[in-house]
């Protein structure tokens, strides 16, 4: 996916079109970490706002190009910064950016403009100075303007505040200087056909270059800096969740969550709604330790995934894939995320345990288990046996265990793939759903007072 701010130098509806292409309002602080949370392809910057909320910070451009998220800028906003951040692999494109680069240009307000709301298309009501000076420098090429004309209309345009700087502004101003009337009628003249719009010329080069670069380089960027996390990093993330709507979320996400309610199914709404709050705690605390996901481990999540989820042939994958509304590409960046999901519940595992409790009881379910647990350790220190030394102990046929289990216990087939159950449920390995099973058939067949019974939650 790639992700692209975009304003009133190049309106939304004009935006070529583009596969995976997500037009989003010009950016302000947050908006691009919010963005890049969802690891696209890219993120492209053309506008941002600047007066009335924060800008788009450096940081939180740092931190997207070193989770791998490629960040271009050209035009306004996007230009500022991309002269500012190329040092660290932030690409530039267009003359804009070039000029900030090169010194040439120096002041934020070269770019800045006034315009109307994004329902109004973000009309553009003042002129930005560097299409000022890109259409004087048209001009002069085609012997419309002198160049010293040029320079003095430059300079009355810069002594304008920008929300008032417009062609009929500046030519206002300059016949109240007393330039030459006729030069400034046939400027005039030759502005209709003759305006160089140079912030959309520089944003159309900016979607082209993303389009060529993502066919060159489709792999995650690899920078050469190290991030820096510190406390006013951890403040200002509390901030751009906050301050702001999600630019991220799924906008299917309102209709979804009311499909899921009218299902009536309460426990599969709690385990869902639960779930996807876990899975944004994991994100957060995995970015909080600057955890970095590698394309191997993104592979290997994703071989785990598909084997725990029966997705063993190409061809079911495929359908698996259509039917969850995933391609290939979305698809790793799903594995991207659960990698994250499963390292953050990795190192997380004394903060399971420490409120497993309370979890199950909200379940409904830790009475049961708890007197379970209870009777069956009681057992084995009624028969002055380990748990360690009893699940070592040879079984006759592991087979006939796996029956007991699956079938009489469970009252359910014995899975084809024991190591993609083992890891649903948590076990290291199908060795380790051995042992506990081999305790758990002891206590049911020679110590449990009563008829063994399978413990379910429903």
């Amino acid at each position: 996916m790639i992700v692209l701010f975009t304003g009133p130098s190049l309106p939304p509806s004009e935006v070529p079109a583009l596969p995976n292409l997500r037009v989003l309002p010009p950016a302000a602080q947050g908006d691009v970490y919010r963005a890049a949370r969802e690891r696209p392809w890219g993120i492209g910057i053309v506008d941002g706002f600047f007066e009335h909320v924060p800008a788009v910070w450096h940081k939180e451009i740092l931190w997207a190009m070193s989770e791998g998220v490629r960040v271009f800028g050209a035009s306004s906003m996007g230009a500022l910064r991309a002269a500012e951040l190329a040092d660290f692999g932030m690409v530039g494109v267009g003359w804009i950016f070039e000029q900030f680069r090169a010194g040439a240009l120096t002041a934020d307000d070269e770019v800045a403009l006034a315009h109307l709301p994004a329902e109004h298309g973000y009309r553009r009501v003042s002129e930005a100075l560097v299409d000022l000076r890109a259409t004087l420098a048209a001009a002069i090429e085609e012997g419309t303007c002198e160049p010293a004309l040029a320079e003095r209309l430059l300079a009355l345009a810069q002594g304008q505040f920008y929300p008032e700087r417009t062609w009929p502004s500046v030519l206002a101003a300059a016949r109240a200087a007393h330039e030459d009337p006729r030069a400034l009628d046939a400027l005039e003249r030759w502005l209709p056909g003759g305006r160089v719009d140079q912030k959309r010329r520089d944003a159309l080069a900016l979607i082209e270059a993303m389009r060529a670069a993502r066919i060159e380089h489709p792999e995650p960027l690899q920078v050469q800096f190290a991030f820096q996390y510190t406390n006013m990093w951890d403040q200002a993330l509390h901030r751009m969740r906050e301050e702001r709507p999600c630019v991220d979320a799924d906008p299917d996400a309102s209709a979804l969550l009311d499909e899921l309610r009218l299902l009536g199914d309460e426990q599969l709404y709690l385990l869902a709604v639960q779930g996807a709050l876990l899975r944004g705690l994991a994100e957060e605390t995995a970015e909080r330790h600057g955890l970095k996901v590698s394309p191997e481990l993104v592979q290997r999540t994703a071989l785990e995934f598909r084997r725990t989820h029966g997705l063993y042939t190409g061809s079911v994958t495929t359908a698996w894939l259509a039917d969850q509304g995933l391609d290939p590409e979305s698809f790793f960046q799903m594995m991207t995320r659960e990698a994250r999901l499963r390292w953050t519940e990795a190192v997380s595992e004394p903060e399971i345990r420490r409120h497993l409790a309370d979890q199950l009881r909200a379940m409904s379910c830790h009475g049961r288990l708890s007197a379970h647990a209870r009777a069956k350790q009681a057992a084995l220190e009624r028969e002055a046996l380990c748990a360690a030394e009893l699940a070592g102990s040879s079984a006759s046929d592991d087979a006939a265990l796996w029956q007991w289990y699956f079938h009489e216990r469970l009252g359910k087939p014995v899975p084809e793939d024991l190591a993609a159950y083992a890891e649903r449920f948590g076990f290291g390995d199908p060795g380790a759903l051995l042992r506990a099973v081999r305790i758990e058939r002891w206590y049911a067949t020679a110590a449990e007072p009563a008829p063994a019974r399978a413990i379910r939650h429903r």
